[in-house]
């Protein structure tokens, strides 16, 4: 049995395979909708603020799988099979491994030493990087959808 004074302890089943559920069923949510986008009555509706909405979600979309492709690393790997890789990349100058814990945010697998050099293993090195300029371009797309509509409502007020 882990308990949470484990040092070798990596990520929580019971967090890992909820998560991978609901974001896949997350995914699949955004990514019906964002086709439903691409029908022929709603490109008739096109407006700035809908096109900054849907690139929004489809850069959140992405980052999803993104997040959940570094999950499977983690879920296909079992706790041995972790550790081999801790040794395996263990970096020169590194005298011994004395634990190792999952992070969700940022998602990583961290083989701590016992001079204080901590270093990931397992998690690809471009995932946590994509996942953060992903999210920085769906903030700035919906904001930009809140300027676009507020803009087209206060200009529809004034005609009206």
């Amino acid at each position: 049995m882990i308990t949470a004074s484990d040092p070798w302890q990596g990520h929580d089943s019971t967090v890992l395979f909820p998560l991978l559920i609901g974001g896949a069923a997350t995914l699949v949510a955004i990514t019906v909708y964002l086709c439903s986008r691409l029908t022929r009555q709603a490109r008739l509706r096109f407006t700035p603020s809908r096109t900054f909405r849907d690139v929004s979600l489809a850069a959140v979309a992405a980052g999803i799988a993104l997040y959940l492709w570094g999950c499977l690393h983690v879920l296909f790997l079992e706790d041995q099979e972790q550790a081999e890789e801790c040794e395996r990349r263990r970096p020169e100058g590194v005298p011994a491994l004395v634990g190792r814990r999952g992070d969700f945010i940022p998602l990583r697998l961290v083989c701590e030493s016992s001079n204080g050099r901590d270093y990931s293993v397992i998690i690809p090195d471009y995932v946590n990087p994509s996942i953060a300029v992903l999210m920085v371009l769906a903030l700035l797309s919906a904001a930009a959808s809140g300027i676009f509509r507020r803009k087209r409502l206060t200009t529809q007020r004034r005609k009206g």
